[in-house]
């Protein structure tokens, strides 16, 4: 399970909009969205390259309970 409030606080760190941040992954807004709120899960790609455009030094907020 994804720390929600860990990653929109890095999102709102980075300055990156969450729909920018979609495009990069290649996902719709809505999609996501549903990532975010841990309705849907995160690919191994899509943690890879949120921590390359976040500069999140680890991956522990992905992985939260």
């Amino acid at each position: 399970m994804t720390d929600k409030y860990a990653l929109e606080d890095a999102i709102n760190r980075s300055g990156k909009t969450k729909k920018e941040i979609a495009a990069h992954l290649e996902l719709s807004e809505q999609g996501f969205l549903l990532k975010l709120n841990n309705k849907t899960e995160f690919k191994a790609s899509e943690i890879d390259k949120l921590c390359k455009l976040l500069n999140l030094k680890d991956k522990k907020i992905f992985f939260a309970e």
